[in-house]
């Protein structure tokens, strides 16, 4: 596994333990603010960080092929607020047109 999967999946089991210990360390007391708002942004920076790695890294190297094309084109229907299906079909369609084409 590269390094950037090995830290990806480090930094997503620690999420979960700070989630599902929280419970239970405090009880039905509400965490200061700024580790909630840490805790709340989490997942996103991670699904985030996740997306990247799949869209540029193949083995260890950086590489700009019809993925990325694929993701700007998903980034651009999400920001539009499409459908989930109509996001998936779109970079799809995206990302053929690129291969079809090169």
């Amino acid at each position: 596994m590269s390094p950037a999967v090995v830290t990806l999946v480090v930094l997503a089991s620690i999420t979960y333990v700070f989630k599902s210990a929280a419970p239970l360390v405090l009880g039905g007391r509400a965490l200061p603010a700024r580790v909630q708002t840490m805790a709340d942004l989490t997942p996103a920076a991670l699904l985030g960080a996740l997306v990247v790695v799949g869209t540029f890294a193949v083995g260890e190297s950086l590489t700009i092929d019809a993925r990325v094309v694929g993701t700007l084109v998903a980034g651009v229907a999400l920001w539009r607020r499409a459908p989930f299906v109509v996001v998936v079909v779109a970079a799809c369609a995206a990302s053929a047109l690129v291969r079809l084409a090169a």
